[in-house]
């Protein structure tokens, strides 16, 4: 009987019942979603067309806050990853794949730091006067 259910339930498209759906989701809530993620762009389009902070480091520390609050937003409201989908699995999908994506990002910029550190003509010492 619950082989007849799973397959009636899997033809109708309903996942309210299954157990591995978070539940239903409502238009409030992708309103909210929409809401807040507009307002991040916003305040982040804001500031940096403003000026609104001088400092530009801080400036876009700001911007990467705001950016990674954006990302939490979209895949909580939109793609619905949380700790309840399919046993919690989907959450640690995304971390693992945000570390390696940080691992990635952070090698990429140390290897181009010391390359630009290194290897620029510019930064080299005065070679110019060894006798040619």
């Amino acid at each position: 009987m619950s082989a007849d259910h799973t397959v009636t339930h899997e033809a109708t498209g309903d996942a309210a019942h299954d157990s591995n759906e978070a539940g239903h989701f409502t238009l409030r809530g992708y309103l909210i979603g929409f809401g807040v993620a507009a307002a991040l762009t916003a305040v982040a389009f804001w500031i940096v067309m403003s000026g609104a902070i001088a400092s530009g480091a801080i400036a876009g520390a700001v911007v990467v806050a705001l950016a990674i609050a954006q990302i939490i937003v979209q895949t909580s409201a939109f793609l619905h990853v949380n700790t309840r989908v399919q046993g919690g699995w989907t959450l640690i999908a995304y971390v693992f794949t945000a570390v390696l994506l940080v691992i990635a990002i952070a090698g990429s910029l140390w290897i181009m730091h010391h390359l630009n550190t290194n290897m620029m003509p510019g930064m080299m010492p005065d070679s110019s006067n060894q006798g040619l």
